[in-house]
């Protein structure tokens, strides 16, 4: 089966074209019931927050603390999101909830435009914008009188993961980084997978695609929706996408507002992707980076790849044996927390 870029984001099969009506609230709806895909510990509270980005969005999260913390003391925090098209009742509000578990002051969010939080219109991703999301958080937490602010790490988990590398390039208030099954989204955007497609034909061909469903969307009043995890999984699709289909589409990891889920991004979602690489200053960060990755993900490049461009002793690389892409969605023996606490507590002192 020959998939293209244009239909294949972060692993992501999707059909072309499905229309979606423009939603023009730049609002946000939160649910306060519990409605994540994992199992709630009795031993963390949860609270649904709220906070801005430096372009206005409103940003919507899900605090996670140990129940009896002591809220006259500081204490080390972290900011989660990912992966690329989930919401924070997925993978990141899991991370979360653990490392919650393990002592932190932890923020699952919704990036800008997708889930809980705001942003008109809905459902398009953005390098620049997506960045700063991470930075907003950094802000909030910062707030918050029972966080040490020179105590603050990042978490960013598949198509976020890259996110998370950026900001940190980026925003030095950010001591220490992990991202987990890392994808660097505007490689795989511009290049195809593998940079099989990294050439300028390739990359008009999906422009002029795009631009094309710009006029379209423009003139019709509605964005189209590129899709989300292919529904029925064809018979001859590559294992990493029975793999999403596992997650995304079966109560295992289903939520009524994840993109991959349902729908998917807007299809003109890519264009700034193409063009704006993600990174580019990632030799500069001073702080410490954590890569993990599974041994057989079909993204494993994209860890390497960006391990190789990291300086200092404080940087590391874990392949996780055996471990397939989405194993590091939710699958807590595979999950690597006790390293990715130790690694908080080293380089969050």
């Amino acid at each position: 089966m020959k998939v293209s870029i244009i239909c294949l984001i972060a692993g992501v099969i999707v059909g072309c074209f499905v229309a979606a009506g423009m939603i023009k609230n730049d609002g946000t709806h939160i649910t306060h019931r519990w409605d994540k895909v994992f199992a709630k510990n009795s031993d963390v509270k949860n609270t649904k927050v709220k906070f801005h980005n430096r372009y206005g969005i409103t940003l919507v999260g899900d605090l996670y603390m140990p129940k009896n913390i002591d809220k006259n003391s500081k204490h080390p925090a972290i900011a989660v999101s990912g992966p690329f098209g989930a919401v924070k009742e997925q993978s990141s509000g899991l991370y979360a909830q653990e490392m919650a578990r393990r002592g932190f002051i932890t923020l699952a969010f919704d990036p800008s435009f997708t889930g809980e939080s705001g942003g008109n219109v809905r459902n398009v991703a953005s390098p620049d914008i997506n960045t700063e999301d991470f930075s907003a958080a950094v802000d909030y937490l910062t707030t918050l009188p029972y966080v040490d602010e020179n105590k603050i790490g990042i978490i960013g988990i598949c198509g976020w993961g890259g996110m998370a590398i950026n900001a940190a390039a980026m925003d030095t208030r950010i001591r220490a980084t992990v991202a987990s099954t890392m994808y660097d989204m505007t490689r795989v955007t511009a290049n195809g997978y593998f940079d099989a497609d990294n050439n300028a034909k390739s990359r008009f061909a999906a422009r002029d695609s795009m631009n094309k469903q710009r006029t379209i969307d423009y003139k019709n009043g509605n964005y189209a929706r590129a899709g989300g995890v292919v529904d029925p999984l064809p018979a001859d699709a590559p294992q990493f996408v029975a793999d999403y289909y596992a997650y995304y589409k079966t109560p295992r990891g289903y939520h009524v507002r994840s993109l991959n889920s349902n729908d998917g991004w807007n299809t003109t979602s890519a264009l700034s992707f193409i063009n704006m690489p993600i990174l580019q200053r990632a030799d500069e960060i001073q702080s410490a980076v954590l890569l993990v990755h599974g041994e057989k993900a079909h993204s494993r490049y994209f860890s390497e790849d960006a391990f190789k461009k990291l300086k200092g002793k404080n940087k590391e690389l874990m392949i996780i044996p055996g471990a397939t892409h989405v194993d590091l969605y939710d699958n807590m023996e595979k999950i690597p927390f006790d390293k990715i606490e130790q690694f908080f507590d080293k380089n969050m002192k």
